[in-house]
């Protein structure tokens, strides 16, 4: 599915170039990126952007600054996305795909709806509702396990919701809206810690008999369309060294 115009800022539309790189491994660790003047040559910006293109790598500790050496990339797992940030991903290129990652274990099954699904979704309690997970890795590993909780409805509209394959055109909420002429109007989202639990673990292909004693960070978010309706509930359950961060313009 074809992509929205890119309109983020020229610093950030470099500092995304150098992330996928990073991310993906094409730039390894202890590698020097261009200074900031050849920065600002090649891609024709001002100086001034070149360096804040360099801090923001910096803030998401993909890099960090040698003094009279110049910007050398760390090895360092990236961070979780929410289902917001996903959101914002696949409506801007039109994967949920983060730089470097990709997707993996696609399974999709109409269940009964556990409590706290339910009540996400509005729906009473055990009514079938179609769940779909799949793994996010990087090159360090998992980033995130990540469940979508989609009432049955929608199946009926979108049969390949309940199909244990990756989507073809669009994501799930993409999808949704598509087929209902009703778009995403707003979602809920929330972070925690949480205790790791069995079921935690094996999500997370973690060993058994080595399992970490840190939480797990667990996402959620609840997406609602413009008539009010819930469409969608996801869980994402950090990887093993994954934290979650965000980041915003502050206006003066």
């Amino acid at each position: 599915m074809a992509g929205q115009a890119d309109n983020r800022a020229p610093y950030a539309k470099i500092a995304a170039h150098y992330m996928e790189l990073i991310t993906s491994g094409q730039l390894q660790p202890g590698t020097l990126l261009p200074s900031i003047k050849n920065l600002s040559e090649e891609w024709k910006v001002s100086t001034a952007t070149a360096e804040k293109a360099l801090r923001k790598l910096r803030n998401e500790g993909l890099v960090r600054g040698i003094h009279g050496i110049g910007t050398e990339v760390l090895d360092r797992p990236a961070p979780m996305s929410s289902g917001a940030q996903r959101q914002d991903r696949g409506r801007r290129t039109g994967s949920s795909w983060g730089a470097g990652e990709r997707s993996d274990s696609h399974q999709a099954a109409i269940v009964p709806a556990p409590p706290e699904v339910a009540h996400a979704l509005d729906i009473e309690p055990s009514s079938d509702v179609i769940r779909r997970s799949r793994v996010y890795r990087d090159r360090h590993g998992i980033v995130a396990h990540s469940t979508s909780w989609i009432p049955t409805r929608y199946g009926k509209l979108i049969p390949q919701l309940a199909a244990s394959e990756r989507l073809t055109g669009g994501t799930s909420l993409q999808l949704i809206a598509q087929a209902t002429g009703y778009p995403i109007s707003h979602r809920i989202d929330t972070a925690s810690a949480r205790l790791l639990t069995p079921e935690y673990a094996r999500l997370l292909e973690l060993d058994p008999d080595n399992l970490p004693a840190e939480p797990v960070v667990v996402m959620t978010a609840k997406f609602v369309d413009s008539e009010g309706t819930i469409v969608e509930y996801g869980v994402d359950l950090g990887g093993p060294s994954r934290t979650w961060r965000t980041e915003s313009e502050v206006s003066p």
